[in-house]
Parts: structure tokens; C-alpha cells; sequence
């Protein structure tokens, strides 16, 4: 017995580090990017609308996948899926590092694709494996996301400065082969799951639920507003005086500032009754924080502290009411794909849309009062999204 036990433990143990492994490719291969896109920019003549795709192409790529992930998972099973958006992951990578302008573009999609898929099944894998510690374990993989997003925009810049940026993009490799390494016990004890698992793209029981659209405009809002600092934050604020450096070492304070929930977020959530509140709130400082940025950006670590600090836990929010409010892992893969792809295409407009609304205007001001306006508009979805609702039951209702 004791023997038995000990072996499920040492199962659910490497199954845990396998995700945090998996989790650490789920940003940091996308917001690694802008901290050099000067360099890339020099090297190969783009213009800032050029460089403002490679931001959004990832997003499009979230959008247009998420919602053929579950499909994949019912193929091929959760574990071999994971392991082949890893190994896509990785494929991207090396691709988009080998130094032409079509090859960026298109090993940028590519890494886009493999990530999708791992930000729809993790959540699903979550809710069937550790149906107990949903918001633990997604906190965890939400601080490790966050804490390897931020030491890769803090070391991007000083590795391209000394390598130049394809060595630089090149060493983001590490990630995926890591997690293939680690991952790879599990392919041996899968488990497929339900046939059920697929959602159509459009269409099925969650696509007609308020509560899912709710859920999937707050994290789609919060998707929005994160994307559009990522991409634009070193710019900003050497716009505002600050050097390259400084902006760069910002930019990878705000991502760990916004791994810190992790570590908070999953205790406090269990003793709620419902998330409402704590969901209003994180957006709301999330908007402080822009406003701050605008008015007043001599102090700015305290802002990007602040907005990485609300961010993350919107996120973390996010993910979280996709196990919080379905009942079944087919159930939560479906909202998973409904909330990733509609959240992604939303995501993907504001990068290019506050870029060009700079270009009009001359200046940050409206591109960033417009992003604090729709981090409001977030505090008021999760105050719907929050409650302590099912889609299922909401929508036999």
C-alpha cells in the first residue's frame, strides 16, 4: 500500500514539474522579442509596422488554433499534444533565428501555433489530474510563465548587444528541449481522453452560455491589454527618456511583478465563496497602472511593478474560472478553446491599433487611457464572471 502510494505520488510529482516545464514556453519565445526589436529593425529594415506584426502574429496564430487544440488532444491524446506544441515550439524557434526576414515572420507563426495548443490542454490536463488544487497548480504555472518571461526580457538585450539578435532569439531553445526532455516519461502512461473532448469552432453548448462569453471576454480583455504593454513598453518608455537598458530592464520587472500572484493568488481564491471581487480588482490596478504610466512615467518601475502585478493575477483569474465554472475536463477544454481563440482575436488588434493610434496622434497619451478605459471595462465582466456559476448548469437552464 505504502509502496503504491508512494508511486502515485512520484506520478503526480513529475506530472507537476512536466507542466511548469511546459508553461515556461507559454510566453517567454513571444515576449522575448520586443527588448530587440531595435536591433532587428536595423539589421533588416522594417518599419514599425513591420516590426509591430511580429507582435501580433503569435496572437493570430493563438486565435486560429485554440479552437482545434481539443481536437488534437482527442487524437492523439493530452500528453502527445503537449509534446508535439513543444517540438513545434521548438521548431519555430530555430527557424525564426536564422537570420532572413521571411523566416522571422514565419518561424514566428510557427512558435505561435505550438503555444496555442499548450494554453488550451494545460488547463484541460490541470482540471483532469489535480481536480482538487486547480488554482494552485494554475498559479504555479502561472509564476513559472511569468519568472522565465522575466529573466529572458531581462537578458535578451545584453545577449544581442554581445551575439547579436539571431544567437539571442536562438538561445530561447533551451525552453522547448527542456520540456521535451522532461515531459517525455509521460507519453509512456497517457491517457486519452473523452471522445467528447473536441469543440467545434463554432457552435456547441458553451458557445450559447453567458457565463462562458463573460469568461472569455475577461480573459480576452486582460489578453488585450497585457499584448499591447508587452509589445510596446520598451518603446514607451525610452519614448519617455528613458535608455534602451532601463526600458528593457522594466520591461522584465513588469513580467515578474506579474509571476508574483502566482504565489498568492491560489490560497486566497479558496477561501472565497465567489471571485467577483478579487476579479474587479486586479483589473482595476491594472488600470491605475496605465494611467500612471501616461501621467507620470519618472516613476515608472512602480508602475510596471503595479501593472504586472495586476495583470498577472487577472490571468491567473482567467484560467482559473476556466476549471472553475465547468464541472468535466471535456466541458473545460471547450471553454478553454471558445475563450483562447475569441480572447486572441481581440488581443491580436491591439498591438497593431495603439501602434497606429501613436503614429496619428504623435504620442502614448490616447493609446494608453484607451487600454486603462478597457481594463474598467474588464473590472466590470468579472464582477459577472466571477460569480459562483456552471456554463453547464447556466446553460440547460
Amino acid at each position: 500500500m505504502t509502496t503504491l502510494t508512494d508511486r502515485r505520488t512520484m506520478t503526480r510529482t513529475a506530472l507537476f514539474i512536466g507542466i511548469l516545464f511546459i508553461a515556461a514556453n507559454l510566453r517567454a519565445p513571444v515576449t522575448g522579442l520586443p527588448p530587440i526589436l531595435g536591433f532587428i529593425r536595423v539589421d533588416l529594415g522594417l518599419g514599425t509596422t513591420a516590426a509591430g506584426a511580429l507582435t501580433t502574429l503569435p496572437l493570430l496564430a493563438f486565435a486560429l488554433l485554440s479552437p482545434f487544440s481539443a481536437g488534437f488532444a482527442r487524437e492523439y491524446g493530452l500528453e502527445r499534444a503537449l509534446f508535439g506544441a513543444m517540438a513545434i515550439v521548438a521548431i519555430g524557434i530555430a527557424l525564426r533565428s536564422s537570420g532572413t526576414a521571411w523566416a522571422l515572420y514565419v518561424g514566428t507563426w510557427v512558435i505561435g501555433m505550438g503555444i496555442a495548443v499548450g494554453n488550451v490542454l494545460l488547463p484541460s490536463l490541470v482540471k483532469r489530474d489535480f481536480p482538487h488544487g486547480i488554482a494552485t497548480v494554475t498559479g504555479a504555472f502561472a509564476l513559472a510563465m511569468g519568472i522565465v518571461a522575466a529573466l529572458a526580457s531581462a537578458v535578451v538585450a545584453p545577449l544581442a548587444a554581445a551575439w547579436g539578435w539571431k544567437s539571442a532569439l536562438l538561445a530561447f531553445l533551451v525552453l522547448p528541449l527542456a520540456a521535451l526532455a522532461v515531459w517525455l516519461p509521460q507519453l509512456a502512461a497517457r491517457t486519452r481522453p473523452a471522445a467528447g473532448t473536441a469543440t467545434p469552432p463554432h457552435g456547441g453548448a458553451v458557445w450559447h452560455s453567458a457565463l462562458a462569453w463573460q469568461v472569455t471576454l475577461y480573459l480576452g480583455l486582460n489578453s488585450t491589454i497585457y499584448y499591447v504593454v508587452i509589445g510596446w513598453l520598451p518603446t514607451i518608455l525610452a519614448d519617455a527618456g528613458l535608455s534602451a537598458a532601463q526600458a528593457g530592464s522594466l520591461h522584465g520587472v513588469m513580467q515578474l511583478a506579474s509571476a508574483v500572484p502566482g504565489l498568492l493568488l491560489g490560497p486566497v481564491l479558496r477561501r472565497m465563496r465567489d471571485q467577483r471581487l478579487a476579479a474587479a480588482s486586479v483589473a482595476a490596478l491594472s488600470g491605475i497602472a496605465l494611467i500612471g504610466i501616461q501621467a507620470a512615467p519618472q516613476y515608472a518601475f512602480v508602475w510596471a511593478m503595479l501593472f504586472g502585478l495586476g495583470a498577472g493575477a487577472h490571468f491567473i483569474l482567467g484560467l482559473a474560472f476556466i476549471g472553475l465554472r465547468t464541472r468535466h475536463p471535456q466541458e473545460t477544454a471547450s471553454l478553454s478553446g471558445m475563450a483562447q481563440s475569441v480572447g486572441y482575436v481581440l488581443a491580436a488588434t491591439g498591438p497593431i491599433a495603439m501602434g497606429f493610434l501613436h503614429d496619428v496622434l504623435g504620442g502614448w497619451r490616447v493609446p494608453l487611457l484607451l487600454c486603462a478605459g478597457l481594463a474598467l471595462v474588464a473590472a466590470f465582466v468579472g464582477m459577472l464572471a466571477g460569480r459562483d456559476l456552471h456554463v453547464s448548469v447556466e446553460s440547460s437552464a
